[in-house]
């Protein structure tokens, strides 16, 4: 049976995935003609009859290895049909973490994560270099100085995103990291051999580089040389597929492919704070994009006791999607709501719910919501209220919480315009990216302004 194979993986703080599957990854609208005519990369000119060999099958007869503006992808060296398997990996020749050495692994404490162990492999082979069985697999691994993960900006570009709750999404993931390499620091002084000059900055690099390059797989994650090549496409449907029976991860296109055009993949149905996070680069266009929105009962709010209960009590479980950041409490997730669906859709009912919670000014009201949701699906609020002025001033709060949000961002997005001071070509990239999350996720805030206003606005004329 084949199930698919999610780009990503379960982050102990927050769900997450995996690759650097090289920076931005968009397609070319200028095909190449022949398949002599694609860029090949000949740095990897030999990965993949190394490949074929060791695995005793063939991986793939139509991609070939090459670089785009965007650095290494797959290019179709022969004409590809929706419906065509264009590449096959025996699980045989995926990394796991159960590759790594037994001696090693027995030292390891059961609450390591599979990513940690994953990362010791990489830094093993690392130091094996040429003598490593895996060397033109971690030949072709990008360096730290090619990933633009947020983990990797400094305090001063992260401060470029504070307003954004990537900022202590990225917090939170470096304390873990930090965390995880603290916790295997006693199994690198035990075999100085392969890791006495790994530093936190080298177990970070490899950490990341499981973390954007593996898939979740029955062995945990794994790691898929040659899939991991693949660049992402918002738009595409094509995924990794993993066919446990024949033990094998393959992939199947979705679309027609001449000679010389870009292949891609869609990592999943990502935000950009998650690709950023994740595989350090923003898509010029992501139809998935969301923004974390908080909002919480004020503290000198006579209620505020009742409404805090109530909202335990018929509180929505936290998101837990593994195509995205978590939230959780109080935070919600809101997508783009689109004009021409007037119903508000990519703002939260849940988010709408705790609005009428809050504007509650007695403890009738209260009871009034928790007795209607126990009469029905347990669900508070999910109802506009009866009374239209009730129901406005609940949409208005809303609405005034997106402006000013709104305020910041346009702000924030100021400051980066008005930067003078000369920069490196790193940080001139990681600016762009800064200003491109921002600008996403503005538009997102407008467009939930713009329906929250319109929607007050239509119930005051009626």
């Amino acid at each position: 049976m084949l199930t698919t194979l999610s780009v990503g993986i379960q982050r102990p703080l927050f769900s997450f995935p995996l690759s650097q599957r090289c920076l931005l990854l968009l397609r070319s609208f200028t095909a190449l003609a022949h398949a002599d005519q694609v860029p090949v990369d000949t740095e990897c000119s030999e990965f993949l009859p190394w490949l074929t060999h060791k695995s005793g099958t063939e991986i793939s007869s139509v991609l070939s290895i090459g670089k785009s503006n965007y650095g290494r992808s797959l290019f179709a060296c022969k004409h590809i049909q929706p419906g065509d398997c264009i590449l096959k990996v025996p699980f045989s020749m995926q990394l796991a973490p159960d590759n790594l050495l037994p001696s090693i692994s027995s030292l390891l404490a059961d609450d390591i994560n599979n990513v940690a162990k994953l990362a010791l492999f990489i830094l093993l082979h690392q130091k094996l270099g040429p003598a490593s069985e895996w060397a033109p697999y971690i030949r072709c691994l990008p360096p730290v100085t090619d990933l633009h993960s947020s983990i990797f900006w400094s305090d001063e570009e992260l401060k470029m995103i504070e307003i954004c709750s990537l900022y202590q999404e990225t917090l939170k993931h470096k304390a873990q990291i930090e965390n995880d390499f603290s916790s295997i620091k006693h199994v690198l002084d035990r075999f100085p051999e392969y890791f006495e000059d790994v530093t936190l900055h080298k177990f970070m690099h490899a950490y990341n580089l499981v973390e954007s390059r593996a898939w979740v797989s029955t062995r945990g994650i794994s790691m898929i040389p040659f899939a991991d090549f693949f660049n992402h496409d918002t738009f595409s449907e094509t995924d990794v597929l993993n066919d446990d029976f024949t033990q094998v991860s393959e992939v199947i296109s979705d679309e027609n492919y001449a000679p010389g055009d870009e292949v891609l993949i869609r990592y999943g149905k990502f935000s950009n704070a998650r690709l950023l996070l994740d595989f350090g680069f923003i898509p010029p266009s992501n139809k998935y994009d969301k923004v974390q929105f908080e909002v919480s009962v004020p503290q000198h709010d006579h209620l505020r006791g009742m409404k805090l209960d109530l909202l335990s009590r018929h509180s929505t479980p936290a998101s837990n999607d593994v195509n995205d950041l978590s939230s959780g409490g109080n935070a919600f997730t809101v997508m783009e709501v689109k004009p021409s669906s007037g119903k508000g859709r990519g703002i939260p009912q849940s988010l709408r719910a705790f609005a009428r919670v809050l504007c509650c000014t007695s403890p009738q009201e209260l009871q009034d919501l928790a007795t209607k949701a126990t009469k029905n699906d347990g669900r508070l609020a999910r109802v506009p209220f009866k009374n239209r002025a009730k129901e406005v001033e609940a949409h208005q709060l809303l609405h005034l919480k997106f402006s000013h949000m709104i305020d910041n961002y346009n702000a924030a997005l100021e400051s980066l315009s008005c930067h003078r001071s000369p920069l490196s070509g790193k940080r001139t990239q990681r600016m762009k990216m800064a200003r491109d999350l921002l600008t996403g996720e503005l538009r997102i805030l407008e467009s939930a302004s713009s329906w929250l206003n319109n929607y007050c606005k239509t119930l005051n004329d009626q």
